[in-house]
């Protein structure tokens, strides 16, 4: 039995620690099959996962083979099987569409040729730039049956609810991403036909005519008016068609559920996967969920999935992973948890050029965050690479393999197609472990957090395609796209981050927010915005929240109608918008309690009418405000209306004025750590990561007080450690420990050392076994145990118990 609840991922009653590696089957002899399972086992895995490629096994229409009766690599079953006799949970991912670099995107080339009205027009009636489909054609849908029907035969009999290993299968892949990067929506007559119907149900036949002058009835006005709106309306299709879209993907995803669930396969989580991070980066991953929440919040038995690639995690990057967990988690129904379904992994040779290099604390520090925030899942993407294999039938292409990239696949793997081990190996198998050497406590904690949560509008995200003719969106989408992330995540998040915030985030524009819940609300605020969220940070306001808001104060919605409803309530008026330029260059200065930091120089600034409210921030040259301090209602408000810098101590001060308190900290004279903790039960882990190339020495309070018993702490450079604090094992408790747990047996522990001079403090009747390794002290209640190796020379420690 699997069930998805408490935001756990729960087999057979116990909540399980899912850590996968991607084995692409269909691109290895199946000779070498065994090689690399064994090799995902000495990493510590406990799950395989691999797409299934449609595109391979049914090259012509009607000879599916997941049997290897025509190649032995395309034997699905006995891949599977094999997983189970090595004791491997198994993530089935059939797509239709899988990507991984393969023709058509996984598309067998007889569907489209079969079915041409599945390719889709897009603006202007012209083809699509993606290989993508319309994905509720009803011919593609008829054939995708059929490829679900003979995947879920070979899946049904070996569920894990029927004695078989496997516990999740993803439904399609990356939905709705080849539109996006293309900016070229699907707009297909089956999808306008469709599309007019849907807004049939939304507006009044009087509403639909002020809102579209041309009849959505006629065949040919309808294909004009859409896939060539005009500017007087273009505002409206953008948002209608997006809606639409989401609503959209929604419904393929539930008519995949049901072909899945009609083949036998039910009662495992269906895994909807989340696109967007790129150039190592994450700013636009939000697109992803935008597009794509209604599809995993629909019905229980839904879970999201995040696809990580960034690179190396560092002062650049590491709050847009905190964040975009964050934003997964707002949108997500009570139960469901965080996973990540293609967690990038290996050394960043994607060209096969040794473009990229990634350090080897890449995967390490992305593995240990997604876990403190939560994520019970991933799978390390691409585990091991492989090789395409060229098809029967020439299809002069240039290369007439499953895939683009040549005969070679997963250059960056940490395993390569020949099975050597690159660099990264050792160092992400070392994460791996540490995860499961305790699996069983971090499946079941959550992040502590303190009080102040990072605001989510999906709806901000609402940016995957533009028709390029709309004057009105390029500038609604300029204003947006300036506002929703890179500025406010890397001024204001990386800010909270380095002061010591920890801090979820709340979708204010589809849930409700409290003081209660939510005592501070720090928002990322562009020009636009609903009128609905407006008023409800409002009511949020005037309730008793308090809100820091970076960015622009909106004055109005998001089709560009004037809306000031929060500028009003707060009582202030906004004057102009002033930007820098090459002659002018635009300087602010600090104000009131702000004061006395120096003047800088910004590049934009929202000035105000603040009437008595407290300035912060003034510009230069004329003294107008545009960074303010003031009440409303029962709650307060600061407002930062201009691009200040990250400023760690300028914006920990503004959380305090409105109520949030760091509660945990360290005392490090350099930025550049990242800290956080998990919790359960009284149990708990502190989490840190030393972002920088050097060593670090610091003491860790909580509240104040002093942890690891006042033992200042000393991290190597790129180095994280999840340190345990009052963790029980049977009868022996671990009250503290500067060293990691890496095996927790009956008899003994193994750590991993961390320190010049490791400290840890156990609470137990049983008597520690002396060595020369180390030595024993007694404290009170504790047995305090003082490695006498440097963590640098030997960084392993075994402890044993009579």
């Amino acid at each position: 039995m699997i069930e998805i609840k408490n935001k756990q991922i729960i087999i057979d009653g116990k909540p399980e620690l899912l850590m996968c590696g991607e084995i692409h089957y269909f691109r290895l002899d199946r000779e070498e099959w065994q090689d690399r399972i064994d090799k995902l086992k000495a990493a510590g895995c406990n799950a395989v996962a691999t797409y299934v490629p449609w595109l391979c096994h049914e090259p012509e229409e009607g000879r599916i083979d997941l049997e290897g009766k025509t190649r032995p690599e395309l034997d699905l079953t006995g891949f599977i099987d094999l997983c189970a006799e090595n004791d491997l949970y198994f993530f089935l991912r059939p797509g239709p569409f899988i990507m991984a670099e393969m023709k058509n995107e996984g598309i067998p080339q007889w569907v489209i040729d079969k079915h041409p009205e599945i390719v889709p027009l897009t603006w202007n009636g012209g083809k699509t730039r993606a290989k993508t489909l319309d994905y509720t054609a009803p011919a593609f849908l008829l054939e995708t049956k059929k490829w679900y029907a003979a995947v879920m035969k070979v899946a049904a009999p070996r569920l894990h609810t029927n004695g078989g290993n496997i516990i999740a299968v993803q439904l399609d892949n990356e939905i709705g991403m080849l539109s996006w990067v293309s900016n070229s929506p699907d707009l297909t007559d089956n999808v306008l036909q469709d599309f007019s119907g849907w807004l049939k149900e939304r507006y009044t036949p009087e509403e639909i005519l002020v809102r579209y002058p041309f009849d959505l009835d006629d065949e040919e006005e309808r294909k004009a008016g859409i896939r060539s709106p005009d500017e007087s309306y273009s505002a409206e299709l953008h948002f209608d068609l997006g809606y639409f879209m989401r609503f959209r993907f929604a419904r393929y995803v539930a008519i995949l559920r049901e072909f899945s669930e009609e083949f036998g396969v039910s009662d495992i989580p269906f895994v909807v996967n989340i696109h967007g991070t790129g150039g190592g980066r994450g700013l636009m991953f939000p697109i992803g969920i935008s597009q794509l929440y209604e599809s995993y919040t629909q019905a229980p038995g839904y879970i999201s999935g995040s696809d990580i690639y960034f690179g190396d995690l560092t002062m650049e990057t590491f709050q847009d992973l905190y964040l975009i967990n964050g934003f997964m988690d707002a949108v997500h129904n009570k139960d469901q948890p965080l996973t990540s379904v293609e967690f990038n992994c290996g050394d960043g040779n994607f060209g096969n050029n040794f473009s990229g290099r990634m350090d080897p604390s890449a995967s390490d520090f992305k593995t240990r965050m997604c876990i403190a925030q939560g994520n019970r899942l991933l799978n390390y993407y691409l585990f091991t690479g492989g090789r395409n294999y060229r098809m029967e039938k020439s299809y002069n292409d240039g290369n007439d393999r499953i895939a683009h990239t040549g005969e070679r696949h997963g250059f960056a793997a940490p395993v390569s197609p020949e099975g050597e081990l690159n660099y990264t190996f050792p160092r992400m198998a070392r994460s791996i472990q540490t995860m499961m050497a305790v699996s069983d406590k971090v499946a079941v904690m959550n992040e502590e957090r303190d009080d102040v949560a990072f605001a989510f509008i999906p709806d901000y995200y609402m940016t995957e395609s533009r028709y390029d003719n709309s004057d009105k969106m390029a500038a609604i989408y300029q204003n947006i796209q300036a506002n929703r992330a890179a500025g406010a995540w890397e001024n204001m998040a990386r800010a909270m981050l380095i002061s010591g915030y920890r801090f979820g985030s709340v979708d204010i524009q589809n849930k409700s927010i409290t003081p209660g819940d939510t005592p501070v609300l720090a928002l990322a605020s562009a020009r636009y915005l609903h009128a609905s969220v407006q008023k409800k940070v409002v009511d949020y306001i005037q309730n008793g929240g308090g809100l820091l808001l970076y960015g622009e104060v909106p004055t109005y919605d998001m089709e560009g109608n004037p809306c000031t409803i929060l500028a009003d309530a707060i009582g202030i008026q906004s004057t102009k918008n002033t930007n820098a330029d090459h002659e002018y260059k635009l300087s602010v200065y600090a104000d009131g309690w702000a004061k006395p930091r120096p003047e800088i120089r910004l590049h934009k600034a929202q000035t105000m009418d603040v009437r008595d409210a407290e300035p912060l921030f003034k510009v230069y040259g004329t003294d107008e405000v545009c960074g303010f301090e003031k009440s409303t209602g029962k709650g307060r408000v600061v407002i930062v209306s201009c691009a200040y810098t990250c400023d760690p101590d300028f914006f920990k001060k503004a959380l305090e004025k409105l109520g949030a308190r760091v509660s945990l900290s360290h005392d490090c004279n350099y930025h550049g750590l990242f800290m956080t903790s998990t919790a359960h039960d009284g149990e708990k882990f502190i989490h840190i990561l030393n972002l920088d190339g050097f060593d670090k020495e610091f003491h860790v309070y909580e509240n104040g007080n002093a942890l690891f018993g006042g033992y200042k702490l000393q991290l190597q450079s790129k180095d994280g450690v999840m340190l345990p604090v009052n963790v029980a094992f049977d009868e022996v408790t671990i009250a503290y420990s500067t060293a990691e747990v890496m095996k927790a047996g009956p008899g003994s522990f193994e750590f991993r050392l961390t320190q010049s001079e490791d400290r840890i403090a156990f609470i137990t009747k049983r008597e520690v076994v002396p060595s020369k390794d180390y030595r024993i002290e007694k404290k009170g209640d504790k047995t305090i145990v003082t490695s006498n190796k440097h963590a640098k020379v030997d960084d392993k420690l075994t402890i044993s118990f009579y």
